[in-house]
């Protein structure tokens, strides 16, 4: 109908063209009389070719609001036309709401497998083409979306660490559901669309998959009967000169050269209390400490004791019937009474026999064993881990073994080979940078689930990121498949019509590396106290530089990698690693506030699930 009006205006427009034309060639009075003659049918074509302009702004007005409403509908959870139709019905006339003067007179939604079709028409009142039309003029409009074939699976890599802390930390979590609510989709139908959730910080936690992921670990422990330091009775000090060495007179006492004692009590030369020394030049009366001068100290007034020591060291000698370890093992104890002293620390094996051990440490002052208490092996791989500090590579620290999983170390450190082939490192956490409670969350469409996860996020710790961008991989990697729920996993790489997308998130503090599932000594500023560090630096490298190469190896398997820096810290390493981890350049995002997070997500998920106009 559009069509016709437009003819009958320029049918109109020739004759009168050719009129004009004549017009300008007269002379004289004639000219008024041709004018008036002109003047009407110039007015009606004019405001004819206003009412053909309307038509067609109308036109496209239509077409607009058909085109969003059919890709609305097709977004739908809906399959049937019958529910399509109803959709698309209501959203065209919201879309044409206050925005068209044109009477929508039909409009049709249909389903046609895959592709949603629409049509619709609206009417326009002329004001003058009515003097050629028979009523109303019609324009129409059509529409035709393909609706997405493509399964998606997603991972969701989320900075937690300390860093994030207040607002920010609230604003990834509305950012995070916007990028759920618009990817998954409540009908897994026709296509699948999967997201999973992983959380990291100072590692990654594993949960319940920790233990297939990175193995098991010794649990095996050997029963305590008895515990004891000293031997023989105390003997009384007398005398102790400020000498080098220091010569202690203590009449009778018994000792031989190279015994251990331990000294307390003493007045005046209070330097000598609550310590070891061994015994050299002795006599029946007296003996010296060896290599203690005491030309330093105050002199020596009265009183002490000095007690003979079980071993040399005066660390206390522990009874466990074929216990098994030997001089130089690493062992943990746990659960004894009386001597609690000695409760939930790490221990270097020494003095070794069939039955006994000593442990190491000055045992002088301890309490008195009574009863029970547990050796469990202190060794990587064992359920505690005893190593030395990086700050006193001579003292030991000891940590438990934790549900968080730490990098592969071997040839496979940046491949995702099967955990079941190639376990992955453990996790030993200091109790001041812990393991995150917040566990990965493998491939899901439960959105409730998801939105839980989401919402329980909580920031704290130090930034192993390459550890999150390592499960970022594995939980779209169909070589980790059999870790998960037949459900939660990830499809064969190749399938066809499937999307595999990686999103990291970070502000770009990445600090925290490791050695032998302890932060390594050559982490960086905000890794935690150098006393909980191991005193080995990480055979990986730094943790940006982990982070690189998994990107490199991420991509060459045809997953998509989005990047999303958050208000990144000043530091080039930072920039680089969200610029060039990315699959390109439209891939990187850099929001600086919680809105511009919230809106970047956005775009990620709408540019995952894309459709596209047909026709």
């Amino acid at each position: 109908m559009l069509k016709r009006s437009i003819r009958h205006a320029f049918g109109l427009a020739a004759p009168l063209a050719r009129f004009a034309r004549r017009f300008r060639r007269e002379d004289g009075g004639a000219v008024a009389v041709w004018f008036a003659v002109l003047a009407l049918p110039m007015a009606v074509l004019a405001f004819g070719l206003i009412d053909v302009n309307r038509a067609s702004v109308e036109k496209r007005r239509l077409q607009d609001a058909l085109d969003a409403a059919t890709l609305l509908a097709a977004r739908s959870n809906y399959n049937t036309t019958a529910e399509i139709d109803a959709l698309g019905d209501r959203a065209l006339a919201d879309e044409l709401a206050g925005m068209t003067k044109a009477r929508l007179t039909d409009s049709t939604f249909t389903v046609s497998g895959q592709r949603i079709i629409s049509s619709a028409k609206a009417q326009v009142t002329p004001v003058i083409a009515n003097l050629w039309l028979q009523g109303d003029m019609e324009v129409t409009a059509s529409a035709e979306v393909a609706r997405s074939a493509t399964n998606v699976e997603v991972s969701l890599v989320l900075d937690v660490t300390g860093s994030m802390k207040g607002q920010k930390i609230i604003d990834l979590r509305d950012a995070a559901n916007e990028l759920v609510k618009i990817v998954v989709n409540d009908n897994q139908t026709l296509f699948y669309s999967k997201v999973a959730i992983v959380p990291y910080a100072v590692a990654v936690n594993a949960g319940s998959y920790a233990g297939a992921a990175r193995g098991t670990f010794d649990t095996n422990t050997k029963a305590i009967t008895g515990a004891s330091w000293a031997t023989g009775s105390a003997k009384s000090i007398s005398g102790a000169t400020r000498g080098n060495p220091v010569v202690i007179t203590s009449n009778g006492h018994g000792f031989a050269n190279g015994d251990g004692v331990y000294i307390t009590g003493v007045k005046g030369m209070t330097s000598l209390n609550n310590r070891a020394y061994i015994v050299a030049g002795r006599t029946a009366n007296t003996f010296q400490l060896q290599g203690v001068n005491g030309g330093s100290y105050s002199s020596y007034s009265s009183n002490g004791t000095v007690q003979k020591c079980q071993v040399p060291d005066c660390s206390p000698v522990v009874t466990s019937n074929g216990h098994g370890y030997v001089n130089g093992d690493r062992v943990y104890i746990t659960g004894v009474n009386g001597m609690t002293d000695i409760n939930n620390r790490g221990f270097v094996v020494g003095n070794a026999t069939a039955n006994t051990f000593s442990l190491g440490v000055v045992g002088g002052g301890f309490k008195a064993y009574t009863s029970g208490g547990s050796i469990w092996c202190a060794r990587a791989g064992c359920k505690y881990f005893a190593f030395d500090n990086a700050e006193s590579p001579s003292a030991l620290k000891a940590f438990e073994i934790s549900n968080c999983v730490t990098e592969r170390t071997n040839g496979d450190a940046y491949t995702d080979a099967s955990p079941g082939a190639s376990p992955l490192g453990r996790n030993y956490a200091s109790p001041d940078n812990p393991c995150l409670t917040n566990t990965i969350t493998p491939l899901s469409s439960n959105k409730e689930t998801l939105k839980a996860q989401i919402d329980a996020l909580q920031a704290s710790g130090s930034t192993g990121g390459h550890l999150g961008v390592a499960w970022g991989w594995y939980l779209v990697s169909p070589n980790f498949a059999s870790l998960f729920p037949t459900a939660s996993q990830p499809a064969a790489y190749g399938t066809s019509n499937l999307i595999k997308a990686v999103v990291i998130m970070t502000d770009g503090e990445y600090n925290s590396s490791y050695c032998n599932g302890v932060i390594s000594a050559d982490s960086t500023n905000g890794s935690g106290a150098t006393a909980d560090h191991i005193n080995c630096n990480a055979p990986n490298g730094h943790s940006f530089t982990q982070t690189q190469t998994l990107c490199t190896e991420i991509k060459k398997k045809g997953i998509l990698v989005y990047t999303v820096g958050f208000n990144v810290v000043d530091d080039q390493r930072a920039r680089d690693l969200v610029s060039q981890c990315a699959t390109g350049p439209k891939y990187v995002y850099m929001p600086t506030g919680g809105t511009a997070l919230k809106e970047a997500f956005a775009a990620i998920a709408k540019d995952l699930t894309r459709l596209r106009l047909a026709k």
